[in-house]
C-alpha cells in the first residue's frame, strides 16, 4: 500500500517554528519530485515548496521564501518542511506530495494533511 505517514502539525504563536515530516511507504521519495501544498481556510490549495526530480532544484512560493525550508532524507525515505517565523497567514492544512514533477496535476501521492494553526 502506497502512502505517507505524517507528523509535526500543531499550534504555535506568531514568530514560532514547526517542522512537518512525511515518511513514504511503498515507494521511494528519491525517485520523485516532492513538494508541500497548503490550504488556508476558504482558499484554494497552493504549492509552497518543491524539489524537482531531475536536478534537485528547489522552488518556494514568495509567501514562504526565506522562512520555510524543504528537505529530503533519502536514507529514511522521509521529507520535511521546516517552518520558521510563522505568521497568522500560514494557518492551514499542509499536504506532503510526491510525483513526476512539481506541478499540482503531476503529484501522484498525497498525505492526508497536517493542521498548522498560528494564533496569538
Amino acid at each position: 500500500q502506497l502512502h505517507f505517514v505524517e507528523s509535526g502539525g500543531g499550534s504555535v504563536h506568531p514568530g514560532g517554528s514547526l517542522r512537518l515530516s512525511c515518511t513514504a511507504s511503498g515507494f521511494t521519495l528519491a525517485n520523485h519530485a516532492i513538494g508541500w501544498f497548503r490550504q488556508a481556510p476558504g482558499k484554494d490549495r497552493e504549492g509552497i515548496a518543491c524539489i524537482h526530480r531531475e536536478d534537485g532544484r528547489i522552488n518556494y512560493a514568495d509567501s514562504v521564501k526565506g522562512r520555510f525550508t524543504i528537505s529530503r532524507d533519502n536514507a529514511e525515505n522521509t521529507m520535511h518542511l521546516q517552518m520558521n517565523s510563522l505568521e497568522l497567514a500560514d494557518t492551514g492544512v499542509y499536504y506532503c506530495t510526491a510525483g513526476s514533477s512539481c506541478h499540482f496535476g503531476a503529484m501522484d501521492y498525497w498525505g492526508k494533511g497536517s493542521l498548522v494553526t498560528v494564533s496569538s
